[in-house]
């Protein structure tokens, strides 16, 4: 394990082996290890006292399928919590093949800086690039990948995360180089911009995969997980996320018009059907892998009715926040709003949230594109107006004076009402990451519950998290699913990879510590809030008259400070 060190303020770079804490760390269990240790709860997030940690997934870079995942860490200038974001793309697998668990940046040049970090085969250095300030993430890729090579991977930060914008997301590129994969949440761009860094080119190691312990017995599970993953998972991999539409739809559960009703009439407009439809009549696709190994394969990528090229990765959340939250119902439109994020580089969930927010206090119509883009473009030159939505939804909604803001810890919700899917409210309102969907989901169906009821979801959300937790250390993609079948043998790769003997309650135990040490973190910085905004619990939906009905004092059942 080769931790490097980048002190942004003297400009020098360490390497330094791992200490034996952070054995069998990897992703998120590393990034919120590091952090709770080397950063003071109550730090503020774009100051000096902070750091960003980037840690590949502990089986990212293998042949272990939808493993690729890259976790992101530092404390948050949005939630102030510590907070993990991760990405697809071949960021982590490229860090891992160089050999190097933690990338960690920590300390802040005394004057504006904009530099690049090169890894090289030989070499990690800084260098200046002035030229790149203001960029988009486009042309950031586009400069860089003329100087350096298409072959390199590059992570870089857009005007917002320069602005400070805690909506700032950090930009990864795709497969075939296009910026289009985004560790959003959290605001962890503009802690990067903090730092003075404005990308990372990181150079195609000399051999492309890690090597595990026992090579036999690795490959022959990863192959027989993959056999399982191709044939459960073809609607995700025929109609991407966006599958999802019709069926949080049908259950009343996606948000609409600002969290004013759980059912959107025209769904069928941007719904997964109507993405595949239009992916394959313009020439674009659908099956489109994020990273190398992927057998799910569930993005896209979205042309325009001329057949060009628009965005990559339409997700569905994406598609519900800032298209049927803000009572946009046209996929096309919504395809270009994600494509001025991705190069603004802005979280596309958060910022759906945020100009939902705004809608409702009154500051422009539901469903007005042009203003949208107007607005999104704000944060990025640091107007007036952007500075504020630029601090998300919370924030927003304090200014504006909206009561209802659908928020939790300071960040937005996903596309998930929680009035109608009840396990993932139960996340919402305990996460250690906020209101956070990939922090445990609870999809119609999960656990053979009624999302409806309220029986049982805390016990289905705090599982949930616990599981998803050993997906994010382990780097695999919870698409994957984080599920009871599939802990034995995302066990037996940890095992053969490490040459380790665990079970999967141990790895349920690892899981737990972290999320532990996130709690304990969390606690330090003040911010203990485990419940969701009333409105949930007071405002019933008015296509199928549900309530968030969780008891308050069950959800404290899930408390992982231990």
């Amino acid at each position: 394990m080769k931790f490097i060190r980048v002190n942004t303020l003297t400009n020098e770079i360490t390497e330094a082996a791992a200490a034996s804490e952070y054995a069998d760390l990897g992703g998120r269990g590393l990034t919120s290890s590091i952090i709770s240790k080397e950063v003071h709860p109550r730090a503020y997030a774009l100051g000096a006292d902070n750091k960003l940690v980037l840690a590949p997934g502990l089986l990212t870079g293998t042949s272990a399928p939808c493993s690729g995942r890259l976790s992101v860490g530092a404390k948050s200038p949005l939630t102030g919590t510590i907070k993990e974001s991760n990405v697809g793309g071949l960021a982590g697998q490229y860090l891992a093949g160089h050999g190097i668990t933690a990338l960690i940046f920590e300390g802040k040049p005394e004057r504006e800086k904009c530099r690049i970090l090169v890894i090289s085969q030989n070499e990690i250095k800084l260098e200046d690039k002035n030229s790149l300030r203001g960029l988009g993430n486009y042309a950031v890729v586009e400069e860089l990948q003329r100087e350096y090579g298409s072959q390199n991977v590059i992570l870089s930060v857009g005007p917002a995360g320069e602005m400070g914008a805690a909506v700032a997301s950090i930009a990864g590129t795709d497969m075939e180089g296009r910026p289009s994969r985004h560790a959003g949440r959290g605001g962890l761009g503009s802690v990067l911009a903090s730092k003075g860094i404005k990308a990372i080119v990181i150079a195609k190691p000399a051999n492309p995969f890690v090597e595990a312990a026992n090579a036999r017995q690795f490959k022959e599970s990863a192959m027989e997980f993959a056999r399982s993953l191709n044939e459960s998972k073809k609607a995700l991999r025929n109609y991407g996320t966006a599958v999802l539409v019709n069926s949080v739809n049908g259950v009343g559960g996606l948000p609409t018009r600002n969290f004013s009703t759980g059912h959107n009439e025209e769904a069928l407009h941007f719904c997964g059907e109507r993405l595949h439809e239009l992916c394959q009549e313009r020439g674009g696709a659908t099956g489109h892998p994020c990273s190398r190994g992927c057998a799910i394969r569930c993005s896209n990528v979205y042309h325009d009715e001329d057949g060009n090229y628009v965005t990559s990765g339409l997700e569905f959340e994406t598609i519900v926040l800032l298209g049927s939250n803000c009572g946009l119902n046209n996929l096309d439109e919504i395809a270009k709003l994600d494509r001025l994020c991705d190069d603004l580089g802005i979280d596309t969930m958060e910022m759906g949230v945020t100009l939902g927010v705004t809608m409702e206090a009154g500051l422009m119509p539901f469903g007005d594109y042009t203003m949208m883009c107007e607005a999104i473009e704000s944060v990025a030159k640091g107007t007036q107006l952007g500075k504020v939505l630029g601090q998300g939804a919370t924030v927003t909604g304090k200014i504006l004076g909206v009561e209802r803001v659908p928020a939790v810890k300071g960040q937005g919700m996903s596309a998930y009402d929680p009035r109608a899917l009840k396990g993932t409210g139960v996340t919402y309102a305990t996460s250690t990451m906020g209101a956070d969907h990939t922090s445990g989901n609870a999809l119609p169906g999960r656990g053979g519950l009624d999302c409806h009821k309220p029986d049982g979801q805390v016990k289905l959300s705090q599982e949930l998290q616990t599981m998803t937790m050993v997906c994010d250390m382990l780097g695999i993609c919870i698409f994957v699913g984080p599920l009871p079948e599939n802990m034995p043998v995302m066990t037996t790769l940890f095992n053969s990879f490490g040459d380790r003997q665990a079970v999967p309650e141990d790895l349920m135990a690892m899981a737990n510590k972290i999320l532990s040490i996130e709690t304990r973190f969390n606690h330090a910085a003040g911010i203990t809030q485990n419940d969701l905004p009333r409105f949930f619990r007071t405002e019933p939906l008015p296509n199928n008259n549900l309530v968030f009905d969780v008891d308050e004092e069950e959800l404290k059942q899930i408390n992982f400070y231990c």
